[in-house]
C-alpha cells in the first residue's frame, strides 16, 4: 500500500484532497519564501496544537535560517466537528515575543475566528512583527481580512483529516489530507 492509499478501514477516511507529493512541495516552496523573507534573521515559529505539528515538523526543517519553537494550544472544537464559537487558550507560550519575528502556523483556517483571536493575543506581546502560514484556509474564508502571508492549499467546505488534522483525536497520522466521510457531531 503507497503512502496515499487510504487504509481499507475505516471507511470514514474519503477522498484524498492533498497528497503526501503535494504537501512535501508545497511545504518546500514555503520554506523556502519564508528563508528569502527573513534572510538573516532567526523567526519563531509558534505551532498552533496539535493539529499545526506535523506542518510545522516539516516547514522548520525546509526553512534555511536558525529558527526556535513554541507551542499554543487553544480549543474552538472539542471532540466535535463544529466549531463552538467560543476560543481559549488550554497551553499558552513559554517564550517572550517581545522584539521577536514570529510566524504563527496554523494547520487549517475556516471562519478565522481562532486565527483572529490568537493574532489580538500575540501582537499584545509586543512582537517585531507577526506573520501567518496556513496549511489550509476554507475557500470561503475572506483572505484579504485574514491577512494570511503564506497559504499551503485552499479547499472547500467539506471537514479534513490527516497530516495532524483529527477527528476526536484519531487520523493525525495520516501523511494526506482526505475527506472525512464519517457522522457530522455539533
Amino acid at each position: 500500500m503507497s503512502a496515499d492509499t487510504p487504509p481499507a478501514t475505516p471507511t470514514d477516511v474519503g477522498e484524498i484532497l492533498v497528497t503526501s507529493a503535494q504537501l512535501q512541495e508545497r511545504v518546500t516552496e514555503l520554506g523556502a519564501a519564508i528563508t528569502a523573507e527573513y534572510e538573516g534573521q532567526a523567526p519563531l515559529l509558534v505551532g498552533v496544537l496539535k493539529g499545526a505539528f506535523m506542518f510545522m515538523s516539516d516547514l522548520a526543517r525546509a526553512i534555511d535560517l536558525p529558527v526556535e519553537f513554541d507551542f499554543m494550544a487553544v480549543s474552538s472544537y472539542g471532540s466535535a466537528t463544529r466549531s463552538s464559537g467560543v476560543v481559549r487558550i488550554v497551553k499558552d507560550l513559554d517564550l517572550d515575543l517581545s522584539g521577536r519575528h514570529v510566524i504563527l502556523v496554523e494547520d487549517i483556517v475556516d471562519s478565522g475566528l481562532t486565527l483572529s483571536y490568537l493574532r489580538k493575543n500575540l501582537l499584545a506581546r509586543n512582537p517585531a512583527s507577526l506573520e501567518v502560514c496556513a496549511l489550509l484556509v476554507r475557500e470561503t474564508a475572506d483572505l484579504a481580512a485574514l491577512d494570511l502571508r503564506h497559504v499551503g492549499f485552499t479547499i472547500s467546505g467539506e471537514f479534513v483529516l490527516g497530516y495532524g488534522l483529527d477527528v476526536a483525536e484519531r487520523y493525525r497520522n495520516l501523511p494526506y489530507i482526505a475527506v472525512y466521510t464519517g457522522a457530522v457531531e455539533d
